[in-house]
């Protein structure tokens, strides 16, 4: 058999890592939401409804060691602890817990949709949903990366370049903001992480053994804790903002805050008035912009300064 040039071979070799991170990764999302769904179940019936997935090409069953090792990766990447009851069977143990933490909360219930209509395809023209560009493709490779402690390397084009580079990074952490999954990553030439999209600007992940190096005591929450979205100055030190919304839209801030740090400090028939204490960077300016004049800024003045000029060009803009 003649052999494959250096590259295809390479090629062939990565390729084959991402399709067995995917792989497993969807084991993940397939088993976290059938043991959420169900409650309690036995691994035995478990293993039959593996063997009837649709995501299970082999129809293979489920088997002992094979689930073991996915309850600790699951454990590892999610933190999500599944447990045994004898007379009951396997459980989320850590449920109230996820329930507080909305992240994964909100990773429960996205797991619970995509594997419904993963099993029911027949339905998917009638549901609808926000196109997130390109994620799924990179988002299996990066987690297994994080849960196993290793470095990848990427080979990234921001907007602002004409030609990708490829560069070896440590990824701190990942984030969903605005349809786009962002990761935190510090690249090895530069002394602190940055942000990079797993949109059409991210061209190829491939793991590598390289451990991966990052500060012992980081917290993802604690460091995007001051921020809307996900620009994260270097300098910029948090304020208290403060903001009036308009009586018809106080419903909608009130049910989906702004951030974690909205706190209502005046109620009128007309008007609610919100104080936030985070960093009014580039986007949190956009999202005010985005309410129109529902929403007024009333402080700081320099931020208020800020609005009014983006007011001036967008009036500039319609010849006003």
């Amino acid at each position: 058999m003649p052999r494959l040039p250096a590259g295809n071979v390479l090629a062939l070799k990565k390729k084959r890592q991402h399709d067995m991170a995917k792989s497993y990764f969807n084991r993940y999302v397939w088993m976290i939401d059938t043991i959420n769904r169900y409650g309690h179940i036995s691994r035995k019936e478990l293993s039959n409804l593996w063997m009837r997935s649709t995501l299970n090409d082999t129809r293979e069953e489920l088997y002992e060691r094979t689930f073991h090792n996915h309850r600790e990766a699951i454990l590892e990447t999610f933190g999500i602890e599944i447990k045994c009851d004898r007379s009951q069977g396997y459980y989320i143990a850590n449920n109230d817990d996820l329930e507080r933490n909305g992240i994964r909360q909100w990773l429960l219930e996205s797991l619970s949709m995509n594997n419904l209509l993963n099993e029911s395809a027949d339905m998917r023209d009638r549901i609808l949903f926000e196109k997130i560009p390109s994620s799924q493709r990179w988002l299996p490779a990066i987690v297994n990366a994080m849960r196993d402690g290793k470095a990848v390397e990427i080979t990234y084009q921001s907007f602002s370049r004409d030609e990708p580079t490829t560069f070896t990074v440590h990824p701190y952490c990942l984030k969903l903001f605005k349809q786009r999954w962002y990761m935190l990553a510090r690249s090895e030439d530069y002394d602190h992480p940055r942000i990079y999209t797993l949109d059409e600007r991210m061209k190829n992940v491939v793991p590598l053994k390289k451990a991966l190096k990052m500060p012992k005591k980081f917290n993802a929450q604690e460091f995007f804790a001051n921020y809307y979205g996900i620009i994260v100055g270097k300098e910029e030190k948090a304020c208290e903002v403060t903001l009036k919304v308009a009586a018809s839209q106080v419903k909608y801030i009130e049910t989906l805050p702004l951030h974690d740090s909205q706190k209502k400090i005046q109620e009128t028939s007309e008007y609610n008035v919100y104080q936030y204490y985070l960093v009014p960077e580039f986007d949190f300016r956009r999202e005010i912009l985005r309410w129109g004049p529902d929403v007024e800024v009333l402080g700081p003045d320099w931020f208020v300064k800020e609005v009014k000029e983006d007011v001036a060009r967008m009036y500039k803009n319609y010849g006003l």
